[in-house]
């Protein structure tokens, strides 16, 4: 199957085609085409149109917009879990899971776009502005460049446009090489639901065709990036004076207290660690666990990680999907020699059959020099022997990261002082670092990333404030 682009009022195949492959059989399942610097030239040119056109829709028109995309999307959700099933790396039923979420996604959108008010401003409260009287407004921010990954082929996506939309903007979205077909799509959605021709336009294909353009060019007003850090630190030099909105890796942390159920939340634990096969930005990757429960929450994880149904991801049984491709498999074996020559010690896993990789396990001292320093994007998570809370809120802030982290307990002071001491976007108590809705603000610190996510959020992040007052002269 050949994927076409669009641009403006036409959606467009060029001659020159890049793979996309299955990630468990590593067969070609479509091509898709290749932007050049003439392609995403014109979809500037249209864009600028679009910018125009969506700033004049009514909210009343967004919202209805939205809703038909969520109501067509409803129609079409199994169909839409297949293709993320063929193209990435979550199984069937994650990949439901994920039109789900992406059906509530656009839902909340529907309805922020009703929403996107300002409020008054009390001018007369300040001395000599006693006849002035005003509010502000929240006004499209114009053209965004949305440039989304793999893991979530659709639901990031839809993060990005929906808010766009639901702000009044114009997009140029640049989906993952990988998985560029639930993006096409879930476009193919909007303007069948009535978006009106200019305002979406979808450009695939390597960067390396048409360089830094759509982050760079001045006609862009804001750009959303959801990512690698080393790609996200790349794009915000390059990005000039415009917003950005940056959400990267993580490397997130859980604490395991002594008072809690142990086989719960190693079970907890381990969903979160294996989830799209741990390519995932706030799944488990270190866990701090309490000396008196250590040993049987060990125990308990490693008998988890050896139940997992690793293989297929079409078939209903499977736990666990593929690695997007080779050279991440390669990357978490080189990152697991390393932390195998720093003083790790493999407990579960460790191997890869095909394209999938156990799920793997690491014991080692919180205080490694390697703990938290690097993301490994893959079923991949570190176990630490802690005394005491402070240890393991220590640990977890030892990192460049701070996406996520989560803490167990049943001790409200712990608790709280978890929440307020762990230097990261979220801490999710009783939960591992892994869970999110979309409605949501969510984001990081440090090397996660700039700006918040969420509907609501991106609304506002899209949005730029505009001051009107009045000078009333009776």
């Amino acid at each position: 199957m050949k994927l076409k682009m669009l641009i403006g009022e036409k959606w467009l195949e060029t001659e020159e085609k890049f793979p996309i492959q299955n990630a468990y059989s590593g067969r070609t399942i479509y091509y898709g085409s290749c932007a050049s610097k003439k392609h995403v030239e014109e979809a500037l040119i249209s864009a600028e149109k679009g910018k125009e056109i969506s700033r004049k829709l009514s909210p009343y028109l967004r919202s209805e917009i939205l809703a038909k995309v969520v109501l067509l999307l409803s129609q079409r959700k199994e169909e839409f879990a297949k293709t993320i099933v063929s193209e990435g790396v979550k199984t069937i039923n994650e990949s439901r899971k994920e039109v789900d979420r992406c059906i509530n996604t656009l839902t909340l959108c529907a309805e922020e776009a009703k929403r996107n008010n300002g409020e008054t401003v009390p001018f007369s409260a300040f001395q000599g502005s006693e006849n002035r009287t005003g509010y502000y407004v929240n006004a499209p921010v114009g053209i965004v460049t949305a440039i989304t990954p793999f893991n979530d082929p659709l639901n990031l996506v839809a993060h990005k446009l929906g808010p766009a939309v639901a702000a009044g903007n114009a997009i140029i979205l640049k989906p993952s090489d990988f998985t560029p077909v639930s993006a096409i799509k879930l476009g193919q959605l909007f303007i069948e639901a009535g978006l009106p021709y200019h305002v979406l336009n979808i450009i695939t294909g390597p960067l390396s065709n048409f360089g830094n353009t759509l982050v760079t060019d001045n006609r862009i007003n804001m750009v959303s990036f959801t990512g690698g850090t080393k790609s996200g630190e790349a794009i915000t030099k390059l990005a000039g004076i415009k917003k950005v909105a940056m959400e990267l890796g993580s490397s997130s942390p859980v604490i395991v207290m002594n008072d809690v159920d142990v086989e719960d939340v190693a079970a907890n634990c381990l969903g979160a660690i294996t989830w799209a096969a741990g390519q995932n930005c706030v799944g488990v990757k270190r866990m701090y666990v309490h000396e008196d429960v250590y040993d049987a929450f060990k125990n308990k994880l490693i008998e988890c990680a050896k139940k997992v149904n690793i293989g297929n991801p079409e078939e209903e049984t499977t736990d666990m999907g593929p690695i997007i491709s080779n050279y991440a498999i390669k990357e978490i074996e080189e990152s697991i020699e390393e932390l195998k020559t720093s003083g790790y010690t493999i407990l579960q896993g460790g191997n890869r059959i095909n394209n999938v990789f156990e799920p793997t396990i690491l014991e080692g001292d919180f205080n490694n020099p390697l703990n938290g320093k690097k993301e490994i994007f893959g079923p991949v998570a570190t176990l630490s022997k802690i005394k005491t809370l402070e240890e393991g809120i220590t640990a977890s802030n030892d990192s460049p990261y701070g996406l996520h982290a989560g803490i167990f307990t049943n001790n409200i002071e712990a608790a709280f002082k978890a929440t307020n001491e762990l230097q990261c976007g979220g801490v999710m108590v009783n939960d591992s670092s892994d869970y999110r809705i979309d409605m949501m603000p969510f984001g990081g610190v440090k090397q996660s990333g700039i700006g918040r996510e969420g509907v609501k959020s991106a609304i506002q992040e899209m949005s730029t404030t505009k001051i009107i007052c009045f000078n009333l002269k009776n």
